[in-house]
C-alpha cells in the first residue's frame, strides 16, 4: 500500500502521483484528502507549491469518478429516497431542496424563513410520455411563492431556466428568467391548482377553483422529459395536496389527481431511476474549480490530466473553460460531456448566463486562490452563482464547498466562508500572517535628494509620463520633480539589485500594467547592450498566448531572467525555487497583505529566497485610475480630489503599515544593494533547499556545545545535592 492509499486515495491515483515524484503526501494533502473524502467543507491556507492543487483535486476525482461507476451500475447513492421510490409515494423531496428551505415529514408542508434569497425543492416522484395531472398548493403564511413544474435538469429557482415552469404570488408566470402578466396574483390561504397536459402538450392555472387559462406550451426538447411539482419560496410557507386527501375544490375536467400516476410513467427524483428517465444534460458538470487567472486554470487542469492517467473506466471527463481561446472548442467539449470544469470567472460567467454550462449537478464549488478572487472583485458573481448551485444534488449528496487561500485570516475570506459554507474545517498551515524562515526580505530606502544619480538616468528610462505636463526642473526639488526622480532611481536601482546578487531569476513586481512595460524595456535596452538580461512581461493586457510564452520561457531557469509582473499576474506563477523578488512599489495598506503574497513567491518547496522591496523616502505620484476608460488614452494627472485620476503615494507610511500587520521591523540595506548575512547562517545560497546548507551550521553546533555539557553537569550537581540533604548521607549512583 503506498503512502497516499493510506489517507483514502485509490490506487489508479496513488500510482499517478507516485510517478510525478509525489512519494508522501505533503502536510496539506494529509490534512485536506480525508476531509473531503469524508465529504466534509474545507477552508485550506497552503503555500503555493505546497501541494494544495493535488489536496482538493484528488479527492474531487475520486469521488467524481466513484458516482460515475455508480450511475453505471445502476446504484442509488439515497436508501430514503429509493424506499420511497418503491413505494410510489408523492412527496417533496427532502434530498432535493435549497439549504433554507424546510420540509416537514409528511413532505406536504414546505417552509422557508430566507428573507433575503429564494429556496426551492422538487417532488419525489415526476410524470413523463402522456396524461392530465393535477395537484393542489396553498398558501399558509406570508411570504413570495411560485409554483409549478420543473424537469431534473433545472435548478431549484424555478421558473428562472428554461427546464422549468413557475406561477408567482405577484400574478406573473415566468419560464427561461422571462416574466409576464398572468391570471391574479394571490396570497394567504389562496390555493393554487398546478396542471400538467402531457396530451396536448399545455400546462395551466387555477386559483381558489377559477381557471386562469393556459399559461406555457411544453417546447418540443422538453416534450419527452419527466416533470416534476416544483416550488420555490422566499420567507413564506406553502402546504401541498397531491392528492393523498379531498381537493379543496374539484379536479378539471379530464384531469388525474398527482398521486395516481401509472408506474410506467413514473420518474423517481433523487435515484437512479430518475437518472434513467432524465438523464442529466453532458454540459451539466459535477464539480466546478474557479481560478483568478488563465495560467493557474491550465497547471490546474494540467494536474488532473496527470492525476487520472490510470483511471481505465468510468473516467472523469474535464474541460478547460478560460478566456482568450476557442470558445466553439470548448463549448464542443462541454456538449459531448464533462464531469469536471476548470475555469476562470470571466468565461465561466458568460457560459452559465447563456445556458451554456448547466449547475444542475454541481456537488463540489471549488475557490482556489479565494483571497485573489475576492481581490479581483469576483464576490458577486461567487454569490451569484452559489445561490444558483442546488445545495443537495439529485441523488441525495450535499454540496461541498472547498476554499484554498493564501491566509484564512482576512476579513473577506473568513466572511465569505461564513456566507456559503457549511461548518468548514480549517486546515490551516500558515497561521496569521507571517513570513517564512526560508524567506530573507529587506528594504531599500530611495532619497532623491541624497542620490541624484538620477539627473543621468532621465535620457534613458521612460516613466509613466505623470508629470509630462510638470515643469520638472532638477535644481528645485519640487515635490513632482523628485517624485520623477524617485521613478527614475528605482528602474537603476532594480538592475543594481539584479547585478550585485547575480541574480539568474526573478520576479519584479510593478504596480501597474504601464511600469511593467516601462521597466521590461529597460532591462531589454541594457540586455540587447551586454547580452547581460532576459525579460519577458507578465499582465492582463498581454494576450494569452503571450503571457503562456512568457510563462514557460520564465519556468526554464536561466532562459528567461527576469518577470516583471503585477500583483493579479503574480499569483498564476507556480515555479518552485524561484531565488528572488523584487518589489518596485509597496502594495497600499488596503492590500497589505499583498506583500506577503508577493514574498512568498520565493522560498518555497523549502528553498532559500531573497526579497528586496524599493521604498521611496518622499511622496511619489502615481496614476490611479478611476474613469471609465480604466486608463486607456488618460491624460488626466489631477489628483482625484480635483476630478483626476492621479493620488500622491506615501511609500514610508505604508512600510510601517506591513510592519505593523506582521509585527515585525523589516530590515534595511544600503543603497549598494549589499544585504548582511545572520551570525549563523553564513552566506546562503538563494534557490538552493536549506538542507543543502547543513554543514554551515556546524560552527553553530560547536560553539554551543561546551555551554550545553556544563548545564548538563550543573544540573547533575544539584540533583545529587538534594539527595545528599534527603538521605542524610552521600548518594552513589547505581
Amino acid at each position: 500500500m503506498t503512502a497516499f492509499e493510506e489517507f483514502g486515495v485509490l490506487p489508479e491515483l496513488s500510482s499517478a502521483v507516485e510517478e510525478m515524484g509525489w512519494l508522501l503526501p505533503t502536510d496539506v494533502q494529509a490534512e485536506a484528502i480525508p476531509l473531503i473524502l469524508g465529504g466534509g467543507d474545507v477552508l485550506m491556507a497552503a503555500e503555493t507549491g505546497s501541494g494544495k492543487t493535488g489536496a482538493f483535486c484528488l479527492p474531487v476525482l475520486q469521488i467524481v469518478h466513484e458516482t460515475l461507476t455508480a450511475f453505471g451500475k445502476g446504484k442509488s447513492s439515497s436508501k430514503t429516497t429509493a424506499k420511497s421510490a418503491k413505494r410510489g409515494k408523492v412527496a417533496m423531496n427532502s434530498y432535493d431542496r435549497g439549504d433554507a428551505m424546510a420540509i416537514d415529514p409528511e413532505g406536504l408542508l414546505c417552509q422557508s424563513r430566507e428573507q433575503q434569497s429564494w429556496h426551492g425543492c422538487r417532488s419525489t416522484v415526476g410524470v413523463s410520455s402522456v396524461g392530465k395531472y393535477y395537484y393542489e398548493a396553498s398558501v399558509s403564511d406570508e411570504g413570495l411563492c411560485r409554483v409549478g413544474w420543473s424537469t431534473m435538469k433545472a435548478t431549484l429557482d424555478l421558473g428562472t431556466d428554461k427546464e422549468s415552469f413557475g406561477y408567482g404570488g405577484t400574478g406573473k408566470k415566468s419560464f427561461g428568467r422571462q416574466f409576464d402578466s398572468y391570471g391574479e396574483p394571490y396570497g394567504m390561504n389562496d390555493t393554487i391548482g398546478c396542471c400538467l397536459n402531457l396530451d396536448e402538450g399545455v400546462m395551466k392555472y387555477l386559483k381558489n377553483g377559477k381557471d386562469l387559462g393556459d399559461a406555457f406550451v411544453i417546447p418540443k426538447n422538453l416534450q419527452s422529459s419527466a416533470f416534476f411539482a416544483a416550488v420555490v419560496l422566499k420567507n413564506a410557507e406553502m402546504k401541498f395536496n397531491f392528492g393523498g386527501e379531498a381537493f379543496k375544490f374539484p379536479l378539471p375536467p379530464g384531469y388525474t389527481a398527482f398521486s395516481r400516476i401509472p408506474k410506467e410513467q413514473q420518474a423517481v427524483s433523487g435515484t437512479a431511476t430518475a437518472a434513467a428517465v432524465s438523464k442529466p444534460a453532458p454540459n451539466a458538470p459535477q464539480a466546478i474549480i474557479i481560478e483568478p487567472s488563465r495560467e493557474l486554470a491550465e497547471q490546474t487542469y494540467d494536474n488532473i490530466q496527470k492525476f487520472k492517467k490510470h483511471l481505465k473506466s468510468s473516467v472523469p471527463r474535464d474541460v478547460l473553460v478560460i478566456g482568450g481561446v476557442s470558445v466553439q472548442q470548448q463549448l464542443d467539449k462541454l456538449f459531448s460531456g464533462v464531469d469536471i470544469v476548470c475555469a476562470t470567472p470571466g468565461r465561466l460567467e458568460d457560459f452559465i448566463s447563456t445556458e451554456k454550462l448547466l449547475l444542475s449537478q454541481v456537488r463540489f464549488f471549488i475557490l482556489d486562490e479565494a483571497d485573489g478572487l475576492l481581490a479581483a472583485g469576483y464576490k458577486d458573481m461567487i454569490m451569484r452563482l452559489h445561490r444558483q448551485i442546488p445545495k443537495v444534488t439529485a441523488d441525495g449528496q450535499r454540496l461541498q464547498m472547498i476554499v484554498c487561500s493564501a491566509t484564512l485570516h482576512s476579513f473577506e475570506v473568513k466572511n465569505l466562508a461564513n456566507t456559503i459554507m457549511h461548518f468548514p474545517t480549517w486546515v490551516d498551515l500558515k497561521g496569521e500572517d507571517s513570513i517564512p524562515e526560508t524567506v530573507h526580505h529587506v528594504v531599500c530606502k530611495i532619497d532623491p535628494t541624497s542620490d541624484t544619480s538620477w539627473q543621468n538616468a532621465r535620457r534613458h528610462v521612460q516613466t509613466d509620463g505623470i508629470h509630462a505636463k510638470d515643469n520638472l526642473r532638477p535644481g528645485t526639488n519640487t515635490p513632482e520633480t523628485l517624485s520623477e526622480a524617485v521613478k527614475l532611481l528605482k528602474a537603476d536601482y532594480v538592475v543594481k539589485a539584479l547585478r550585485t546578487h547575480k541574480m539568474d531569476q526573478a520576479l519584479i513586481f510593478c504596480r501597474t500594467k504601464v511600469d511593467c512595460d516601462n521597466l521590461e524595456n529597460y532591462i531589454k535596452q541594457l540586455g540587447g547592450k551586454s547580452d547581460e538580461f532576459s525579460c519577458v512581461c507578465l499582465h492582463g493586457d498581454r494576450k494569452p498566448h503571450e503571457r503562456k510564452a512568457n510563462l514557460e520561457a520564465f519556468k526554464v531557469r536561466g532562459y528567461i531572467v527576469f518577470n516583471p509582473c503585477t500583483d493579479v499576474a503574480g499569483t498564476c506563477i507556480d515555479v518552485q525555487g524561484i531565488p528572488f523578488v523584487v518589489n518596485v512599489t509597496l502594495p497600499p495598506p488596503d492590500e497589505k497583505a499583498n506583500y506577503l503574497h508577493r514574498i512568498e513567491r520565493v522560498g518555497r518547496a523549502e528553498r532559500m529566497g531573497l526579497a528586496i522591496s524599493l521604498v521611496s523616502a518622499v511622496p511619489e505620484k502615481v496614476w490611479y485610475h478611476g474613469c471609465p476608460s480604466r486608463g486607456k488614452s488618460c491624460n488626466n494627472s489631477r489628483l482625484t480630489s480635483q476630478g483626476g485620476c492621479a493620488i500622491w503615494y506615501n511609500e514610508p507610511q505604508y512600510l510601517a503599515d506591513i510592519e505593523e500587520h506582521l509585527l515585525m521591523s523589516i530590515s534595511q540595506i544600503p543603497a549598494s544593494m549589499e544585504v548582511a548575512h545572520d551570525e549563523f547562517d553564513g552566506k546562503v545560497t538563494y534557490g538552493q533547499k536549506r538542507q543543502e546548507m547543513a554543514p554551515k551550521y556546524k560552527g553553530h553546533v560547536e560553539f554551543l556545545a561546551p555551554m550545553v555539557a556544563e548545564l548538563a553537569a550543573m544540573e547533575q550537581q544539584a540533583q545529587t545535592s538534594f539527595l545528599n540533604l534527603q538521605y542524610g548521607k552521600p548518594f552513589v549512583r547505581s
